[in-house]
């Protein structure tokens, strides 16, 4: 069964493409998607990494987390489910 991480502190630069080149040394990769700003279209930082199995995700978590990528330590960990309700924020 595939396992959700989540990846912080990227690069701004930093594509689907080589998201997924980061992983790859620790086991099969399903997807790596950077998140974009909707507005501005530029990446907001962070994004999903989809691994084939849970050992694999372990794997990448053990080896990449808090590891140096251009300056900045990454945070890598198994992603949480989407919160309930949309996007948050004050209704007043």
């Amino acid at each position: 069964m595939s396992k959700k991480l989540y990846v912080g502190n990227l690069g701004y630069a930093v594509t689907n493409s080589e998201l997924s080149t980061m992983f790859e040394a620790h086991g099969t990769v399903e997807s790596a998607q950077v998140i974009m700003d909707r507005d501005t279209g530029s990446s907001k930082g962070f994004g999903f990494v989809e691994m084939k199995s849970d050992p694999e995700a372990q794997a990448a978590i053990a080896a990449l987390n808090g590891k140096d990528s251009g300056g900045r330590a990454l945070t890598v960990n198994e992603a949480r489910p989407k919160a309930e309700g949309g996007r948050g924020g004050r209704r007043d």
